[in-house]
C-alpha cells in the first residue's frame, strides 16, 4: 500500500489515541499558560482580579500547595496589589471544599462592631443618621477579621508554613512593583479622600503629594513591615503587638471607640455553609451574617419553576421573573437577615425548596408588581461594590472561594500609622435607624441592627457548586448588594443557558432589590429587551458595569478558569 493512502488511517488512529488519553490519563502532559480555552491537563487553576497575586497563587499550586495555601497568599498579596478591597483591615468570608473527606467548610471573619457601641454614636441630635460617622470616621470602623481567618484557614486546613505564604507578598511591598493603569486609576479616583487624611496621603501618593502614574515603581515599606511581622508572630502581632496598638491609636485619633480588647476577643467562626440543589448540581455558599446563600438558594429554588431555557438568555420574558424573584429574596433579606449570633435567622425555611414554589407561582409572568405591594413574607415563613474575589481549585480537587472587603472602595480611607493598613468602614452596612438605605440603597430591620461585637449583614456570595461530590464551578464576585445578583446570573448562565464560563462571565447583566424598585441593567443590554420590559410595567436604570467575577469550572474535559472582563484580573492554571 503507498505511503500517502496511510496517511489518514494515521490521523485517524492519533485521534482516537489523543480522544482516549484525555478521559483516562491521571497526570497532565501539557502547560497552560492561559486559560481563554479550556485544557483538560491542567492541574491547578486560580482566577484573581490582579494578576500579580494571581501568579503568587499560581506558583503556590506548583510548589505542591493545596487550594487553601494559594488562597491563603493571594488573600495577602491582595492586600498589597490590590488595595481598594484587598485587606488586612478587613474582613470576609471563605468557603472551602475538600475532596478526600468530601467536607465543605464556611469560615466567617467577617468584622464586629466595637464593645463601646452605640446607636446615639451615630445619630445627630434630632436622632438622624450622620452619613460620615458610619463611613469616614473612626466610629466606621469594624474589628478587622482578615487575618484571623487567613490564619485560621491555613493552620486547619493548610499545608503549608505562614511564612512561606507570606513571603511573595512581603517582597511586593517591601521591593515595590509597577504599577498597572487599573491601580493608579484606583489611587487617583480616591486622591480628594486621601487628602483627608495625612497617613493615607502618605501611603498612596508621592513625597509631593502627585499621584503614582502607570508604571512608576511604588514601594509600601510600612506594609511590608507589618507583613513581616505578622509572618513571624501570626495573629498575636496583629491583634496584641504593636499593629494592634497603631491601629487603635489611630481609631482613637479619629474618633472612635474601639479597643484594643476588641482586637484581642475578636475570633473567626466557622459556620454550617448553607446547601440548596440546582438541576443536578449541588450548590453551596456562605451562610449569615453573609445574606448571599440564603438568597442565592432562595432564587434558585424560585426560577426552577419558569423554562428560562426556552424562553432563552436575557430575554425580557426571562429577566422579568428573574426580577420580580429578586424582589421576594431582597424583601425577605431587610426583615429576616443579620447576625445569627444576635438573632434566629429562618434559613431552613427560606432556602427551602417548597418556599421557592410559593414565591413562584405568586409571580405573575406578565405584568410587573409594583415593590411598594410586596413585603417580607411572614406568613409562610413562622453589602461594597469595592469588595474581591478569588476563586482556586487544586489538583487534588479541594476547592476555595473566596470574598473579602473593606466595604468602600479604600474603606474609610483611614491607615493606621506607620503599618500601611487601610481600614475598612464595615459599620455602614448596620441598620443604624429602621428605614433608612445604607450606602448601596439596601434597607434593613430590626434583625441587622448595630449592636456592640455583631457582625453586620453582607452580600458576599462565594459560592462552590458540585456535581456528585466533584467540584464542577467555584465563583463569586463584588458589587456591593448586586453580588448576589451577579451571582445567581453566574450559575444560571453555566447551568441552565448551556455558557462557558468565559461566556458567563461575559453576558450583560441585572439586577433589582426590592427597594429602590427599577431593574438596574448594563448598558450592553438589548435596549429592545429593555423596552419590552417597559412595556411589562418595569422601571429601567441603565448603568455602568456590576461586578468583577472569576469563575472556574471543572469537568470531564478539564479546567476552564474565566476573569470578568469588567476587570482587570486574570485565570490562570498549570
Amino acid at each position: 500500500m503507498a505511503i500517502y493512502k496511510l496517511i489518514p488511517l494515521c490521523f485517524i488512529l492519533f485521534s482516537s489515541i489523543v480522544s482516549w488519553a484525555k478521559t483516562v490519563l491521571p497526570e497532565p502532559i501539557f502547560a497552560l499558560k492561559d486559560t481563554a480555552n479550556p485544557v483538560w491537563a491542567a492541574r491547578g487553576m486560580v482566577a484573581a482580579p490582579e494578576p500579580l497575586a494571581a501568579k503568587i497563587g499560581l506558583n503556590i499550586l506548583k510548589k505542591g500547595g493545596n487550594a487553601v495555601d494559594a488562597a491563603v497568599a493571594i488573600g495577602y498579596a491582595l492586600a498589597v496589589t490590590h488595595p481598594r478591597a484587598g485587606n488586612l483591615g478587613g474582613g470576609g468570608f471563605m468557603l472551602i471544599y475538600l475532596r478526600r473527606t468530601k467536607k465543605m467548610i464556611a469560615i466567617d471573619y467577617r468584622e464586629t462592631a466595637p464593645q463601646a457601641t452605640k446607636v446615639k454614636l451615630y445619630l445627630d441630635e434630632n436622632k438622624k443618621p450622620v452619613a460620615d460617622r458610619t463611613r469616614y470616621h473612626g466610629l466606621a470602623i469594624g474589628v478587622p477579621g482578615t487575618v484571623m481567618g487567613l490564619e485560621q484557614a491555613r493552620v486547619k486546613y493548610g499545608t503549608m508554613k505562614r511564612m512561606d505564604l507570606m513571603k511573595p507578598a512581603i517582597r511586593l511591598a517591601q521591593k515595590g512593583f509597577r504599577l498597572s493603569y487599573a491601580l493608579s486609576q484606583s489611587l487617583n479616583q480616591a486622591a480628594t479622600r486621601f487628602k483627608r487624611f495625612p497617613q493615607a496621603k502618605h501611603v498612596f501618593t508621592k513625597k509631593n503629594g502627585q499621584p503614582y502614574r502607570p508604571k512608576e515603581k511604588w514601594r509600601q515599606k510600612e506594609l511590608a513591615q507589618s507583613l513581616s511581622q505578622i509572618a513571624q508572630y501570626g495573629t498575636r502581632a496583629f491583634y496584641r503587638g504593636s499593629i494592634a496598638k497603631k491601629i487603635i491609636q489611630t481609631v482613637e485619633k479619629y474618633g472612635g471607640v474601639m479597643t484594643l480588647e476588641d482586637l484581642a476577643q475578636y475570633k473567626a467562626v466557622q459556620r454550617e455553609p448553607v446547601q440548596g440543589h440546582y438541576d443536578v448540581y449541588d450548590i453551596f455558599a456562605m451562610p449569615p451574617p453573609s445574606s448571599g446563600g440564603v438568597h442565592l438558594v432562595q432564587l434558585l429554588n424560585t426560577l426552577q419553576h419558569f423554562p428560562l431555557a426556552d424562553w432563552g438568555h436575557n430575554t425580557a420574558q426571562t429577566l422579568h421573573v428573574m426580577a420580580e424573584a429578586m424582589k421576594y429574596a431582597y424583601a425577605d433579606r431587610s426583615y429576616y437577615l443579620g447576625d445569627p449570633d444576635f438573632v434566629q435567622v429562618p434559613i431552613r425555611q427560606l432556602t427551602h425548596p417548597k418556599y421557592g414554589r410559593y414565591i413562584a407561582k405568586r409571580i405573575n409572568t406578565k405584568r410587573a408588581q409594583p415593590s411598594i405591594k410586596m413585603s417580607p413574607n411572614r406568613s409562610f415563613i413562622k453589602e461594597s461594590d469595592q469588595t474581591t474575589h478569588f476563586s482556586v481549585i487544586d489538583k487534588d480537587g479541594n476547592a476555595v472561594s473566596n470574598t473579602y472587603t473593606l466595604n468602600f472602595s479604600f474603606g474609610s480611607g483611614l491607615v493606621a500609622e506607620g503599618t500601611g493598613i487601610i481600614l475598612n468602614n464595615e459599620i455602614d452596612d448596620f441598620s443604624i435607624k429602621k428605614g433608612v438605605a445604607n450606602a448601596y440603597g439596601l434597607i434593613g430591620g430590626k434583625a441587622n441592627q448595630i449592636a456592640p461585637k455583631k457582625r453586620p449583614l453582607s452580600s458576599m456570595t462565594p459560592f462552590i457548586a458540585l456535581h456528585q461530590d466533584n467540584v464542577f464551578l467555584v465563583g463569586g464576585t463584588p458589587g456591593g448588594s448586586r453580588i448576589i445578583t451577579t451571582c445567581l446570573q453566574l450559575i444560571l448562565n453555566v447551568i441552565t443557558h448551556k455558557m462557558n464560563p468565559a461566556e458567563a462571565v461575559q453576558a450583560p447583566r441585572m439586577h433589582h432589590q426590592w427597594q429602590p424598585d427599577k431593574i438596574q441593567v448594563e448598558q450592553s443590554l438589548s435596549q429592545d429587551t429593555t423596552a419590552l420590559l417597559d412595556r411589562k410595567g418595569h422601571i429601567i436604570q441603565v448603568q455602568g458595569a456590576m461586578g468583577d467575577a472569576q469563575l472556574i469550572m471543572k469537568n470531564r474535559n478539564g479546567l476552564w478558569g474565566a476573569s470578568d472582563p469588567r476587570g482587570y484580573g486574570v485565570s490562570l492554571g498549570y
